[in-house]
């Protein structure tokens, strides 16, 4: 019901507060209600001697009372959730300077095909060349001009000169 709500009417005031850290967030009052159903149930099924009404206002106080720190953690746990910090998205300028490996030979100003690994993830391309460059040949990119492709150089040792990571 209270997903429905949310979603049909939304928010209305502060009920629904967006940033989920008020007592009246819908994290909050959707913790406090199921809170109370299931803390309430215990004592419900533990005091079967009782009459009925008794049972009832008893589990439904425990219920009450149980129900806060639920609803108390569940504003807590949203509130970190989106306030946590993450990774910015990956752009066409962070694969400049990465090195990388010929996949699918690439033929002196064609398209071929280089591996780069990216925040740990391999990660295939397209990729152009000035020069022919084999299969196997490790690379270095110098330009992105889509997000799909990259402009590469051969970093292999060439003539007895080093390659670029000094070896």
């Amino acid at each position: 019901m209270l997903l429905i709500i949310a979603l049909v009417i939304g928010e209305i005031g502060d009920f629904g507060h967006a940033d989920a850290d008020g007592p009246f967030s819908l994290p909050a009052i959707a913790a406090f209600i199921g809170g109370i159903g299931f803390v309430g149930a215990i004592p419900a099924a533990l005091l079967g001697d009782l009459s009925t009404s008794w049972r009832v206002l008893i589990s439904a106080a425990i219920g009450v009372v149980g129900a806060i720190p639920i609803a108390w953690g569940a504003v807590r746990l949203t509130a970190g959730l989106m306030r946590m910090n993450t990774d910015p998205t990956l752009s066409e300028r962070d694969l400049i300077g990465r090195l990388g490996q010929v996949i699918t030979a690439i033929p002196a100003g064609g398209l071929g095909e280089v591996r780069l690994s990216v925040g740990g993830q391999p990660l295939k391309y397209n990729a152009r060349s000035a020069e022919a460059l084999p299969s196997g040949t490790p690379i270095y990119v110098i330009d992105t001009p889509t997000a799909t492709s990259v402009e590469v150089v051969s970093t292999a040792p060439r003539d007895g000169l080093p390659n670029l990571d000094g070896s």
